[in-house]
């Protein structure tokens, strides 16, 4: 599923800005869904970031474009996962040009974005529930 999600994610964005992003992760839990598009700011955009006032427009115009295309992506996360997505928020982390996408059934969600990649071994998934991330 979590494959099938960061293709969607990668067409969603590609049919939104023109641009495929460097890469998508995707991380299920038992209430959400969580998407990361790695690189995905062009290049105007990220100098248009290293100001402040900038940054703050760069954010603002990726939330007004998630709120009012969202819905595609929505249709094909339930299509995907057979769950309806409730809610969903955007963070734009304008120095690395990463865009993270949250779907949530209700719950609360903190992401935090690293500074770089971990090991895959050092991975780990299941929470207090035991179900796998």
């Amino acid at each position: 599923m979590a494959q099938q999600i960061a293709h969607a994610a990668s067409d969603f964005e590609f049919e939104r800005t023109g641009r495929l992003p460097k890469s998508v992760t995707v991380v299920l839990g038992p209430n959400t869904v969580v998407i990361t598009l790695h690189e995905s700011l062009s290049l105007a955009e990220r100098a248009m970031a290293q100001d402040p006032a900038g940054a703050v427009q760069v954010q603002e115009l990726h939330r007004q474009l998630f709120d009012s295309c969202s819905e595609s992506l929505r249709r094909d996360i339930k299509r995907i996962t057979g769950i309806d997505a409730r809610e969903a928020s955007i963070e734009v982390e304008t120095k690395t040009g990463a865009v993270v996408k949250v779907f949530t059934s209700g719950t609360v969600v903190q992401v935090f974005l690293l500074a770089h990649g971990m090991p895959a071994e050092s991975w780990s998934g299941g929470g207090s529930d035991g179900q796998q991330n």
